[in-house]
């Protein structure tokens, strides 16, 4: 009990001492604090102290933010961090013993405003000489030993001092004497300045030799030799005052201790305790950084195994996945097959039903055969309506009283059918057949494989309402079941074209002339002609893709004055180059072009049905999972692939298909294929026209009308090919025994062969005496050539201009208005190409195309499946990231001078150049591909927001492999999440400038704008010179503000004695701490504005 109110008596005691030494003024409590032998009341009195150095904050606070809100965020944190010695005063009684007038040596908060604006003030003399301006101490007629460096006075032991006052500085000029240990005293300021944490201010030693007071450079002042080092003189930046701060490899829990790093932990420069170490780093003792490159070298050898075996093994995981996919589409048709058997075993047993239409078999049935060599098939009336299977043949007389029934023909097709299931005898009909026409009625159509999917498909729940109603099956019954199934019919287009005249703009020069005709639906047209006579400007025109021109004379469709693009849903274009995807499979790239332009009503079996029908009336069977292929990589054969480039539009269902050299490159029998299977099409009331280059006479034949052009796009000929002969007979011109009609009548076009003298008729009157033969009006220039008046003229109306061309008289012009009518002619081709790209019309098609975000779902699949393929290309990216981390993060290790900036300059330059140069990948190569399906239809929107979102994978994870090697072998100071975020926003932003670079530029100077914008914004962002010009392009850089964001994140961990190096670094950059969400924020602004303008780039300057 005594024990206990003794030591409640004690403490009694020191709270009312404490009481009375904060009533006391300040120099009578120092005193009686500082004689008195309680070592309780000397540690109140240095905490009192403390806490008056503390309280600085609230009288620097206006004045922080103001001026030093760039660097410092929260001033009371900030200020804890540098100058709360809560932990350890031993410093502060330390030096109350010594100087039992310390609070008369304090400086003021007005001295230490003056120590701290010198170092941002406009006059750097101060930081040259290292000494402060003259004050009212230190000054020419006033200068005593406590002016010197590491020199200290007091005010006098009658005055008193307010260390709040912020406006006056003191007379301080009594009582010189050495700094106290832990405090600073600036050379030219007689006060003392407590050292912040993380610094070390022992007491300086002469060395007599050099006579310099180190650890600190200043030496005594000459003619004073009872003048003696005193204590620190200086704290400002790391370059200026270095051996200020807490060395690397040591720790300093106090100002005036400094204790070695102990094996496992590390010690950065400023640091006030030791930091562990990781698990598997290497740290020595009085390591000054830990060496996590281990954790590097491990991550590198991880991630290359992952990448390697992605390099050589992503083909076969493909392959396996195209296999398992395979043998499910197999399980698909053998379950199709089993419900065709059933619909077959239901047939049978209605015989006896239908014995009362035997009147009506001839007409709706075929029979079927056992032996192998025939073919069955299906067939379509003349209405369109698709007829009943085929079913045997029956005696006319009725099964026999008392007998047994025999098994028909049917039931025994059936029988082999469930012994033999993967047979396709009876069912299967081989594209190229030499017996098709001898097998199949006359004037129907032959159904292949697809029909009956389309069967299993469509009809399953038909076939069970109609079992219900087996027992009461008539007559009647089975003429509606004749008609029953239905085929979709689609829509005719008629093109008729009167007076068709094109004329190039600015140069009046005529592409085409006078070309009046049509081509109907259900027909085959043939465009032939020499070369220059127009034949693909031709289809353009009809399929409205002509840009640059003026166009004269009336387009009428189905007899209606209508725009072309009205019906652009229902309008297929083959270019004449083989714009297919080559990282697809065939039947991928025909499944995409069925999903996008098919109607979005139609179910998908339907749209199964359809690409199952193309691709067995192409012959892509065998190669329907083969890769198209690419230049790099082979795929399937050059004719395979010009026959899946016809498939992309015939699978959309097309009314009109118009196909541009769809032969050229093909053999005879290729040719000969693709023909038969775009004549099914025209069976099915599709308007074919297509381009032809010297077409076999086998092929030559299979075509219903021929159109001829001449040089000059004039018409020589226009009808049905059999009659084409007939028509060149009359004007004496015949063809020869053993030559091709079409490479007589071109040869001819050309020049080559003359027309026999008899006939009288020269090569260059063929188009008027055409349009005589028909009654169409001849221009005057043309007639006059016919006439042979004016020879001279004629060619130059075919081929060049007509006489007003103002090219004639170029001759006549000076080179300055020859090079402005270029000018101007090119000015008005690319208005005109910008118009069309913008040109709307109505929807006549009524068809209606899948949503967006349908075509959205559809891309991001397609595009999904390209980059799994390009898996390889991938790993070489992420490969060469790696490498580029290890690299730059050994060789640019972090300063504690720049905060890192030097490193960050380098990664932002390396990143930005790879993201870059991957992201042009995305654009550049599919430009042909894109133009190809958008003048179709298909949704620019959702093309490009599936490529972003697919490349968004990369965004992710390109920041994380770059990361993974350059944090472990740089080591900054910030962390790891601060890095990744900031990578992040730098990839989302360089990938859209990729974007619009590939999108705007060609693939060439794309790649040189990617390597040179990086480094020059970089230039840029880090110019230090005062220009208003270069900051403000400066601000405009990405470049600067990913910089500011890696900085101030690194930054942000310098505390301490780092205060005034962290100012001084931010103020030279002209960064600030408050802007790294400003920072982030502005890149992804940047990536998604140039993410717009690559949009409309896209849209803008397509080619349609």
């Amino acid at each position: 009990m005594s024990r206990k109110k003794a030591n409640a008596y004690l403490g009694f005691s020191l709270i009312v001492f404490l009481v009375v030494v904060l009533s006391l003024p300040s120099r009578v409590a120092s005193q009686d604090a500082v004689n008195s032998n309680n070592p309780a009341a000397l540690d109140m009195f240095s905490g009192l102290i403390n806490s008056q150095i503390s309280n600085f904050t609230y009288i620097f606070r206006d004045d922080i933010k103001k001026h030093f809100g760039f660097c410092i965020t929260d001033v009371d944190a900030e200020y804890n961090n540098a100058f709360n010695f809560s932990k350890d005063v031993g410093f502060i009684s330390a030096c109350a013993q010594k100087n039992k007038d310390i609070m008369q040596r304090l400086c003021t908060a007005a001295e230490i405003k003056f120590y701290f604006n010198s170092f941002f003030s406009s006059d750097s003399s101060s930081k040259k000489t290292n000494y402060l301006k003259p004050n009212k101490n230190c000054n020419l007629t006033s200068w005593v030993s406590g002016c010197e460096p590491g020199w200290a006075c007091s005010v006098g032991p009658d005055t008193k001092v307010d260390l709040k006052n912020a406006k006056d500085v003191p007379a301080r000029t009594s009582t010189c004497a050495p700094c106290c240990e832990g405090f600073f005293c600036p050379h030219g300021l007689t006060c003392m300045i407590p050292c912040p944490l993380g610094a070390y201010c022992p007491l300086a030693k002469l060395n007599k030799n050099s006579g310099i007071c180190e650890p600190y450079h200043y030496q005594l002042p000459p003619g004073e030799p009872n003048h003696t080092c005193g204590g620190a003189n200086t704290w400002a930046d790391i370059l200026s005052s270095r051996e200020v701060f807490c060395s690397a490899g040591s720790y300093c829990p106090s100002t005036v201790k400094k204790n070695p790093c102990s094996r496992g932990h590390y010690c950065r420069t400023g640091s006030t305790t030791q930091q562990e170490c990781f698990r598997m780093a290497t740290c020595t003792p009085k390591s000054e950084n830990q060496n996590i490159t281990a954790y590097g070298v491990m991550l590198f050898a991880g991630l290359s195994f992952l990448l390697v075996i992605i390099y050589n093994c992503s083909d076969q995981v493909l392959a396996t996945r195209e296999k398992r996919q395979a043998k499910s589409r197999e399980k698909a048709v053998q379950s199709v097959r089993e419900t065709a058997q059933a619909r077959e075993k239901w047939k049978s047993a209605r015989d006896i039903a239908k014995k009362h239409a035997i009147g009506l078999q001839t007409q709706f049935s075929r029979t079927f055969s056992r032996r192998k060599s025939s073919r069955a098939s299906f067939g379509l009336t003349k209405s369109g309506d698709v007829g009943l299977p085929p079913m045997p043949p029956q005696s006319t007389a009725g099964p026999s009283k008392g007998k047994k029934k025999e098994k028909n023909t049917l039931t025994n097709m059936i029988q082999s059918i469930e012994a033999d299931p993967d047979s396709h005898e009876g069912f299967n009909l081989e594209i190229g057949d030499k017996n098709i026409k001898k097998q199949a009625p006359k004037g129907k159509q032959l159904h292949t494989q697809s029909q009956i999917f389309k069967y299993a498909y469509g009809q399953i729940e038909k076939e069970k309402a109609l079992q219900e109603q087996n027992k009461n099956l008539t007559f009647s019954g089975v003429i509606s079941m004749a008609s029953d199934i239905e085929t979709r019919k689609r829509p005719t287009i008629e093109v008729a074209f009167k007076d068709l005249t094109l004329t190039l703009k600015g140069k009046n020069k005529h592409l085409m002339r006078c070309v009046t005709g049509k081509i109907s639906p259900g027909r085959v047209s043939a465009v032939m002609g020499p070369s220059g006579a127009g034949k693909t400007t031709f289809l353009s025109a009809l399929a409205g893709k002509v840009t640059g021109c003026t166009m004269s004379g009336l387009i009428l469709i189905n007899g209606k004055v209508e725009s072309i693009h009205s019906y652009k849903k229902i309008i297929g274009f083959v270019p004449q180059d083989d714009i297919v995807h080559g990282n697809l499979t065939v039947e991928e790239n025909l499944w995409f072009s069925a999903r996008c332009r098919l109607s979005a009503d139609l179910p998908k079996p339907e749209k199964v049905l359809v690409v199952e029908r193309v691709i067995e009336a192409l012959g892509l069977q065998a190669v329907r999972d083969s890769l198209v292929g690419t230049v790099e990589k082979r795929g399937i054969s050059g004719g395979q692939r010009k026959r899946v480039n016809v498939g992309l539009e015939m699978v959309m269902e097309p009314s009109l298909l118009i196909l541009d050299e769809p032969t050229s490159g093909l053999d005879s029998s290729s040719s000969n294929l693709l023909l038969k299977a775009l004549r099914r099409e025209a069976l099915e009331g599709v308007n074919i026209c297509m381009v032809v280059h010297q077409p076999s006479y086998t092929l030559f034949r299979m075509f219903d009308d021929l159109i001829l052009l001449a040089k000059g796009g004039l018409t020589v000929y226009h009808g049905s090919v059999k009659k084409v002969e007939e028509y060149f007979a009359t004007l004496g011109i015949t063809v020869p025994d053993r030559v091709n009609p079409p490479d007589h009548f071109i040869d001819i076009l050309e020049g080559i062969v003359k027309p026999s003298t008899s006939s009288g008729v020269n090569y260059k009157q063929l188009p008027v005496r055409w349009m005589l033969h028909n009654g169409y009006p001849v221009p005057l220039d043309m007639l006059q050539s016919a006439d042979g008046i004016s020879t001279s003229t004629s060619e130059s109306s075919a081929n060049e201009a007509n006489p007003a061309d103002p090219a004639a008289d170029a001759d006549g012009q000076s080179f300055a208005g020859e090079f402005w009518q270029d000018v101007k002619c090119n000015v008005k081709l690319k208005k005109d190409s910008i118009q069309h790209n913008f040109l709307k019309s109505s929807d006549l098609s009524n068809r209606k195309n899948p949503s967006v975000f349908q075509q959205y779902r559809y891309f991001l699949g397609r595009v999904g499946k390209q980059r799994l393929r390009e898996a390889r290309t991938q790993a070489v990216d992420f490969l060469i990231l790696l490498l580029a981390g290890i690299c730059l993060g050994t060789l640019a290790k972090v300063s504690d001078e720049t905060f890192g900036s030097l490193g960050y300059n380098y990664t932002v330059i390396a990143v930005s150049l790879l993201c870059k140069i991957a992201a042009l990948r995305s654009f550049s190569l599919d430009k042909l591909h894109y133009w190809r399906e958008s003048s179709s239809g298909i949704s620019s929107l959702a093309y490009f927001l599936a490529k972003d979102t697919v490349d968004h994978l990369n965004t992710i994870i390109k920041p994380l492999v770059y990361l993974s090697m350059f944090y472990f072998f740089n080591n900054p100071r910030s962390s790891v999440t601060d890095n990744y975020v900031v990578l992040f926003c730098l990839v989302y932003c360089v990938t859209g400038i990729a974007y619009a670079l590939a999108i705007f530029f060609e693939p060439g100077p794309a790649q040189l704008w990617s390597v040179l914008l990086p480094v020059v914004l970089t230039l840029i962002a880090t110019n230090n010179k005062d220009s208003e010009v270069i900051d403000a392009i400066a601000n405009m850089c990405y470049t600067k503000w990913a910089l500011e964001a890696f900085v101030v994140a690194n930054a942000k961990r310098y505390s301490g004695v780092w205060l005034i190096t962290r100012c001084g670094s931010l103020m030279k950059s002209g960064y600030d701490l408050n802007h790294w969400y400003h920072c982030l924020l502005y890149l992804l602004a940047f990536g998604v504005a140039s993410r717009g303008v690559a949009y409309f780039c896209m849209v803008t300057f397509q080619k349609k």
